[in-house]
């Protein structure tokens, strides 16, 4: 396997978890692990300890995609990695599509896992995680974009003074401007910072009847998640939403009452330690990747539970 080139991302100063997932996944191939750090910080050199190499370009510390483009092809072209990892989110992808159609190289995207060995082979899970694709992109240099919870972090983070080289920052035609980022209202919980989750699906009922859930959530310094059809009832807020078209959490202890496990909602949880899931239904999928389940009244159960611990 030749080199391998990860494109760090950040936001607001910090690196992105996204980031330490692709140098984990980079570490499985062998090799020296190479970092392309576009327009960010000495401390975020610091903080990239697993890698042999910081490449940096100076191209400003908010993002913009025809001067972050340009970045990232200047290094890819002074360096010929063979496979260059970027974040699937939108500024990987945005930078993704123009370096694969400017240097003609393949390209994968949503890589959930990656071996090489002469040819890189990638695997991705399409139509909410129903079915895996694997496809061989060849010999030569290729991008891929790394579907975030595929790998821990933790698996990127080292110690290490990892060697730096400042990389020219090529003329652009300056067609794009950079105004300002506009940050999401704040949520009042953020639930991918919490180690228990108590979450509830359709099988809940009613909005008057989250509160089962609440007090659950209470005695085990929790925080209350929820499926998407509970998002699209208003019953709560889009920060709490956990799935495909929500937010990936990877708690230690996942709790789902009244979820049936549709694959949107499973690809969004799947990475939690520990997945404890409560419904009537026993064919339900949400036992398929549930570590412990019990069939019957989340009511019941979760009141139970409430009582035992408290």
């Amino acid at each position: 396997m030749g080199e391998v080139l990860v494109v760090a991302e950040h936001l607001n100063g910090e690196l992105a978890e996204i980031t330490f997932e692709m140098i984990g996944m980079a570490k499985s191939l062998g090799g020296d692990i190479n970092i392309a750090l576009l327009g960010g910080t000495d401390e975020m050199v610091n903080q990239l300890g697993a890698a042999s190499n910081v490449y940096r370009v100076d191209c400003g510390s908010d993002y913009n995609p025809e001067s972050y483009s340009a970045a990232l092809k200047a290094v890819v072209d002074a360096k010929s990695p063979q496979v260059i990892m970027v974040g699937n989110s939108s500024m990987g992808m945005d930078m993704a599509n123009t370096l694969s159609v400017q240097n003609g190289l393949p390209f994968a995207a949503a890589c959930k896992n990656i071996s090489g060995g002469g040819n890189t082979t990638v695997e991705a899970g399409l139509f909410g995680g129903k079915i895996n694709v694997t496809s061989d992109l060849g010999a030569g240099a290729c991008i891929v974009t790394v579907a975030a919870g595929s790998v821990s972090a933790d698996e990127g983070r080292a110690d290490g003074s990892p060697a730096t080289e400042n990389i020219d920052m090529p003329a652009t035609a300056g067609k794009v401007r950079f105004n300002k980022v506009i940050m999401p209202e704040s949520a009042d919980v953020d639930i991918t910072a919490k180690e228990v989750l108590v979450a509830i699906g359709r099988g809940i009922g009613s909005k008057d009847d989250i509160e089962v859930a609440d007090e659950l959530a209470e005695v085990l310094d929790a925080a209350v998640a929820a499926s998407r059809p509970i998002i699209d009832a208003g019953w709560m807020p889009k920060s709490r939403q956990v799935g495909k078209s929500g937010l990936k959490v990877k708690p230690k202890v996942y709790i789902a009452l009244g979820i049936s496990g549709a694959p949107e909602h499973i690809e969004g949880m799947k990475s939690a330690s520990t997945i404890i899931a409560i419904n009537t239904d026993k064919n339900a999928p949400i036992f398929d990747v549930a570590h412990y389940g019990m069939v019957g009244d989340l009511f019941d159960i979760a009141e139970e539970l409430t009582e035992a611990l408290e």
